[in-house]
């Protein structure tokens, strides 16, 4: 058998092959040394920043700091909202490992609640993520003793210093002040809409009612940075660089507190408010709605039996009545209408009637009834005032028509806002033939015309507004609304602030103006005067208005004095003055619920109220 012959082997294809293969193992090394390369450069040069503040933040954290509310002052420079320190033991939850457990373990420690668990879990649902929430507010010494003691055994739980809102005067100026409280789920979307989201960043509080609420964005102030450094445990160790925060304003408000506080005295058990001004500006020097609460309370979250117990109670104490009680006017605004009369020319100076103690229509059955039963006997437009003649007021109403009184009474505001400095405002009703129609589909009639010719029927309004629409009269006609803010502090300085003005009401004869005030100065210094006997023996001259609101209807044949009256429908007692009638320094609106008569209820209050407010030398006899 033959031998297989032996392939040469081509030296040269191998040399070839080894050499592409080295050069392309060199090209992809070259290669690799590039990609290392430009990561390289792109971690070391293009990415560093970022990778730095990634390294830093391991040990560097960045919080925000929550500016010091404003405090607020009364007119005397008197603290009455001010910023009280406590303490407080708040839970990261990034960082606890076992939450349920830890909670378990304080409780048992720190020997809480379980109210504070359940506010807590509350809080967790609407808390901000990243940012820590309190467990336990305004804990006591030994309580921070204690938590110090074993706070190594609890990460992400630490106790933190803050400042907390207290008002020294509780109950008096609740209605005025409001509150601040936790901030919830819906204020979170009232701050969105301001687009104030990085203000509140550090913020757990917001203002809820009153001044506190109306002027919020003035008094939180501006948000400040801290950059911290921290251990692994996230424990701050040192406070590295900070960008302080800017407290909010301080406020000066025309509340003077000792006046308040004497208000408060006055009403006692009595529900129903009282609002004191000074008409030269229109600053609220005393605005009390009783029965009244703490808000206190609200602070750092009320618990549900206590609100359970303010929500249940029947005389409603969470309602300001000063500015969101609507009462009908009754003979409040008996001078208003006489004013809107003479202007009219329906009824002048000189203009009289015999008042019976009833009127009638022609070919109408009805009986509209005087007050005092055997009437008034012959009276003009200013003894009808001092008396406070129901049928005189009956007729003008008559003549007048519905349209006139409501275009007239809607320039002294009356169904409208006063735009006072609190967001809590009724704007009361002032009846119209649309607003009927719009309400129960139904005309006018001239019944209900009549009616409001003594401040009855549809006619309902505030003692704010009541107060702002004597105020107008006393200063003929120009309008200072009601102000509660008086001037900013700073640098114990007050800087005021500007009035709260509208366009003043006009009138054809000047006159009828003193004729008004005339009248309401003989209703408190005439004998016959139904504001007399409560201001008999004052030093110095008062002018008012008594007014005794009726909450229900007597039958025709039924006489009022035979009835048996729930305490509930028993009627408004109301006045509205001012002093000293030359040159009026105080006007008082006083309106007490379900207390009988005006002159013999509220006129009393009033009068005690300009006692205290002018002085000594004017003191009860």
């Amino acid at each position: 058998m033959a031998k297989q012959r032996q392939t040469i082997r081509d030296f040269s294809a191998e040399s070839n092959l080894f050499l592409r293969r080295c050069l392309f193992a060199v090209f992809f090394c070259l290669l690799l040394i590039f990609v290392i390369l430009s990561n390289l450069f792109s971690l070391q040069i293009d990415q560093f920043e970022d990778y730095k503040i990634r390294a830093d933040g391991n040990r560097i954290k960045v919080v925000p700091v929550a500016p010091n509310r404003g405090i607020i002052y009364d007119r005397n420079g008197t603290i009455i909202a001010e910023n009280k320190p406590v303490f407080n033991l708040e839970i990261s939850i990034e960082e606890v490992p076992n939450l349920d457990a830890t909670l378990a373990e304080l409780k048992k420690l720190l020997q809480l609640s379980d109210t504070d668990i359940a506010r807590f879990e509350r809080n967790r649902k609407r808390q901000r993520r990243f940012q820590p929430i309190t467990l336990k507010s305004n804990m006591n010494k030994e309580m921070v003793a204690i938590f110090s003691a074993h706070q190594h055994l609890f990460d992400g739980v630490s106790v933190e210093a803050s400042l907390s809102r207290f008002y020294p005067y509780g109950s008096a100026l609740t209605h005025v002040l409001g509150y601040v409280s936790k901030i919830n789920e819906r204020d979170l979307n009232l701050i969105a809409s301001w687009g104030a989201q990085s203000n509140y960043a550090a913020t757990k509080n917001i203002g809820k009612q009153g001044i506190e609420r109306y002027y919020e964005e003035r008094l939180h102030g501006k948000v400040g940075y801290a950059k911290l450094e921290v251990d692994s445990k996230g424990r701050t160790l040192r406070v590295l660089e900070e960008n302080a925060p800017i407290a909010g304003e301080d406020l000066v408000l025309n509340i003077d507190i000792e006046l308040q506080l004497y208000v408060q005295s006055q009403l006692l058990e009595r529900r129903g408010s009282v609002v004191v001004s000074d008409p030269r500006d229109g600053g609220v020097l005393a605005m009390y709605s009783n029965p009244s609460y703490d808000p206190n309370l609200f602070v750092n979250g009320i618990s549900q039996k206590d609100y359970s117990t303010l929500i249940q109670n029947p005389d409603r104490p969470l309602l300001n009545r000063a500015v969101q009680g609507q009462y009908p006017p009754a003979s409040l605004i008996k001078p208003h209408l006489a004013l809107l009369g003479l202007e009219y020319q329906v009824v002048t100076a000189k203009t009289k009637i015999q008042d019976k103690g009833f009127y009638q229509l022609k070919d109408v059955e009805h009986i509209w009834r005087d007050w005092l039963r055997r009437g008034h006997g012959t009276v003009d437009i200013k003894r009808s005032i001092e008396v406070s003649c129901d049928t005189f007021f009956y007729e003008m109403a008559y003549k007048l028509g519905i349209d006139n009184i409501y275009e007239y009474m809607s320039q002294f505001g009356f169904g409208e806002y006063t735009n006072i400095d609190l967001l809590e405002e009724s704007d009361g009703n002032m009846p119209s033939r649309g607003w009927k129609r719009a309400k129960f589909n139904q005309p006018w009639y001239i019944g209900d015309t009549i009616s409001v010719g003594i401040g009855q029927g549809y006619w309902t309004a505030t003692p704010v507004q009541l107060l702002d629409s004597i105020n107008t009269i006393i200063n003929d006609g120009q309008r200072f609304r009601p102000q509660l803010l008086r001037a900013i502090k700073q640098n114990n300085i007050d800087i005021p602030e500007a009035l709260n003005e509208a366009s003043p009401l006009q009138v054809l004869s000047p006159e009828n103006w003193a004729l008004v005030k005339q009248a309401m100065q003989d209703t408190v210094r005439l004998p016959h005067g139904t504001a007399h006997k409560a201001f008999r023996n004052a030093t110095y001259s008062s002018s008012g208005k008594t007014g005794t609101a009726q909450l229900f209807s007597v039958g025709q044949d039924e006489n009022v004095d035979d009835l048996i009256i729930a305490d509930y429908l028993k009627d408004n007692a109301m006045y509205l003055g001012y002093a000293p009638s030359d040159a009026p320094q105080i006007s008082v609106i006083v309106a007490l619920e379900n207390a009988g008569g005006g002159g013999s209820n509220a006129a009393p209050i009033s009068r005690s109220v300009m006692d205290y407010w002018l002085g000594e030398k004017y003191a009860r006899q």
